[in-house]
C-alpha cells in the first residue's frame, strides 16, 4: 500500500463547500429549530393538562 500526498483542493470548491455549509445552517437553526420547539410546547402542554376519566 503506497501513500501519496493529495492535491490541494480547487478554489472552485470552496464557495461550492461555503453555501452548502450556509444552507445547512439555515436549515437546521431556522427551520428546524422553531420546529422542535414547538413539538416540545405541544408535549409539555399536554403534560400539564388535566387528564379525563372516561
Amino acid at each position: 500500500m503506497s501513500t501519496r500526498e493529495k492535491p490541494p483542493v480547487s478554489l472552485l470548491w470552496w464557495p461550492v463547500w461555503l453555501f452548502f455549509l450556509a444552507v445547512g445552517l439555515f436549515v437546521f437553526y431556522v427551520l428546524l429549530t422553531p420546529v422542535w420547539i414547538g413539538i416540545r410546547l405541544v408535549a409539555w402542554l399536554a403534560d400539564r393538562a388535566p387528564r379525563r376519566r372516561a
